[in-house]
């Protein structure tokens, strides 16, 4: 940590494109810092992988951004945050974050009759991490979750306003409905892209809660406590993006999901990826 300067980049990777979301949310509340984004996109998806599977990939591209001289690293990526995220803490002398931890201080705060949801992929919910999270800073609090598989392919589809994602929605958001939680965590960070459609479903009476705006204000907080926040005024930040594979229409959806032109987009072979250890 004492060779870490201010000026370096903030490291990101996810299993795929949804990470894009908290690269957006960084640099909505970051714009002078440099960010560098790696998206796993020749081994996506994490959700339907063993633990085991996703540790190693996670320590891999942790292990690529270090060499890319990051100052820290966000693990944009609610499986990989959910299993990964301790292993990778204990090894590498980088402050590190996830999105589990942010999503669940933000759901708390909102929890007034003590009630909240999470949906996300089959693994984050298998793990338990949200539940951890919630019930560690609130015991008394009831979590309710579910695991909601087809949205990814759905959002990735560009089908958010779509009637067939309200009918899946419906039919996933089913088990909140007799008893409406005070809060519903996003636990996937393709999830926002689908935030209307699921707060029409959910009525706005409950709060969602968007992981990737609140790994934001964290990784804000780690910074500013570790003296590494970029404060040069002027130019926004760099950003480059890295992906494991270009699978067809990559750049034009990860463009989408940011809002603006995907520039510096590059390819990391996967044999050299899997020599990081």
């Amino acid at each position: 940590m004492s060779d870490v300067t201010s000026e370096q980049a903030i490291g990101v990777f996810d299993s795929g494109l949804g990470g894009i979301s908290v690269v957006r949310s960084l640099m909505n509340l970051l714009p002078q810092e440099h960010l560098i984004y790696f998206g796993d996109t020749a081994r996506v998806p994490y959700g339907s992988k063993s633990q085991e599977t996703v540790v190693r990939f996670s320590h891999q591209i942790s292990s690529f951004l270090l060499e890319k001289q990051v100052k820290m690293i966000v693990v944009a990526c609610n499986t990989a945050s959910s299993v990964a995220l301790e292993s990778l803490q204990q090894k590498f002398d980088v402050p590190i974050v996830g999105v589990i931890d942010p999503g669940s201080k933000a759901a708390v705060k909102h929890a007034r009759t003590k009630r909240i949801g999470v949906i996300g992929t089959a693994s984050t919910i298998r793990s338990g991490a949200y539940r951890s999270a919630i019930r560690e800073l609130d015991s008394e609090i009831e979590v309710v979750d579910q695991s909601c598989p087809l949205l990814v392919p759905l959002v990735e589809e560009d089908w958010p306003q779509d009637a067939v994602v309200e009918q899946v929605l419906q039919n996933y958001l089913r088990t909140f409905q007799q008893n409406k939680p005070d809060a519903l965590i996003l636990g996937c960070t393709h999830y926002p892209y689908l935030k209307s459609a699921i707060q029409k479903v959910m009525g706005q009476d409950v709060h969602l809660v968007d992981s990737g705006e609140e790994t934001a204000t964290e990784v804000q907080n780690v910074l500013v406590n570790l003296n590494l926040l970029n404060t040069e005024t002027g130019d926004p930040g760099k950003h480059k993006f890295y992906v494991s594979d270009f699978p067809q229409k990559f750049e034009e959806t990860a463009s989408r999901f940011l809002g603006r032109p995907l520039e510096n987009l590059f390819k990391v072979e996967l044999e050299v990826l899997e020599s990081y250890k």
